[in-house]
């Protein structure tokens, strides 16, 4: 069964993800990326799962991951990341990422309910495990669509505290002369190696080349530093 409003496109500059799972965090993780402008492709055995989504991801397709045949049809290969969501069964979860692998996926994120689990999915070629449920799965979308952010974690419905490699053109000046408070919204509350982050931020603070920031910005001054 195939549903949604069209077929998962590669426009250049567009995005284009495929989520396996429609639990919590699969559902999440979809309707994030879709509202960040990208194309989304979901895949769940259960019918009624895929007709609730159809309507607000790109295409939505009742699939069972265990069977390998059908995946050649599903275009993975061209896809900037899959996100394997499914806790129901290990096979389908294990056969999913060794697919995405084979077809040369460069970002394969699996959800994992353990410890176990975890070193599984990294051994078969998972490049990132995460154990969220629906609010990781918002965080897990947000860091995949704004690349340029190590962490994104979103304090309150407006304001989001981000880790980040400093921006090349802040690397010298002092934060006083960058006024990133006062053109960009931008508070930062830590800076430096990442082994050695310093809280004492003040406007002689000078960022340097290998240095990693942690900042809060308001939602509606994110594209200051994307």
């Amino acid at each position: 069964m195939k549903m949604g409003n069209d077929k998962v496109t590669h426009k250049k500059g567009k995005k284009s993800y495929a989520v396996f799972g429609l639990g919590e965090f699969g559902t999440s993780v979809a309707l994030e990326l879709m509202e960040a402008g990208a194309d989304v492709m979901v895949l769940d055995i259960d019918a009624d799962k895929i007709s609730d989504i159809a309507d607000k991801v790109t295409l939505a397709m009742e699939f069972d991951a265990t069977e390998s045949r059908g995946y050649e049809k599903l275009g993975l290969r061209h896809m900037d990341a899959v996100i394997v969501a499914m806790t129901g069964s290990l096979d389908a979860c294990v056969m999913a990422i060794l697919l995405a692998k084979d077809m040369g996926v460069k970002e394969i994120i699996a959800k994992a309910l353990n410890n176990t689990q975890e070193q599984i999915f990294q051994k078969i070629g998972a490049t990132r495990i995460e154990n969220p449920e629906c609010t990781g799965g918002m965080r897990v979308a947000r860091n995949l669509t704004t690349g340029v952010f190590a962490d994104y974690i979103e304090i309150s419905p407006e304001v989001r505290l981000i880790k980040m490699p400093v921006k090349s053109e802040w690397v010298g000046h002092k934060i006083f002369d960058l006024q990133l408070r006062n053109r960009h919204g931008i508070n930062v509350v830590a800076y430096g190696p990442e082994d050695n982050l310093k809280t004492n931020v003040g406007p002689d603070t000078v960022f340097e080349v290998d240095d990693v920031i942690w900042l809060t910005v308001d939602k509606g001054h994110m594209k200051n530093i994307e």
